[in-house]
């Protein structure tokens, strides 16, 4: 009894974590997105790009920022469905970003201005979408300012 007790009130606190954390899902994440989506990258939540983006990038998996992500229809389904549930909404993310990356949405910009240029050339980093090579809790979809290591090298 104990343990049902306090996972739930670990998965409360993580849910509750999770939506004050810079556009992380609004429940829980959907296993198939993170089966087929975070085999290559980051599960990034869907509170990061709004619907119209989410559709767009889901609509082009054969090019998937220069990669072949294609995917069965019934998966395909199952994550857009979740995705655009879970989208930004026009008071976050009011219009998408160029080319629907993340890293070129206002707020993306915002958030990471104080970040030196060098340091998205690290070899641990190469690049601003890499949210895990600073933000440790990124995994997870938490990206809370409490936990962000800044790589030195």
């Amino acid at each position: 009894m104990k343990i049902l007790i306090l996972t739930a009130l670990l998965l409360g606190a993580t849910s509750q974590a999770q939506a004050g954390d810079h556009g992380a899902s609004r429940g829980p994440i959907l296993p198939k997105y993170v089966q087929e989506c975070a085999a290559c990258h980051v599960p990034y939540p869907a509170g990061l790009l709004p619907a119209a983006s989410w559709n767009r990038l889901m609509n082009n998996l054969p090019q998937h920022f220069g990669t072949d992500a294609s995917l069965d229809p019934d998966s395909v389904r199952q994550i857009s469905t979740w995705l655009n549930a879970n989208a930004a909404t026009t008071r976050r993310v009011p219009a998408p970003p160029p080319e629907d990356r993340i890293t070129k949405s206002a707020w993306f910009v915002r958030e990471h201005d104080e970040v030196p240029a060098h340091v998205w050339k690290l070899p641990s980093v190469r690049s601003a979408s890499n949210c895990a090579a600073c933000h440790t809790t990124a995994n997870q979809g938490v990206f809370n300012e409490h936990a962000i290591r800044i790589p030195r090298q």
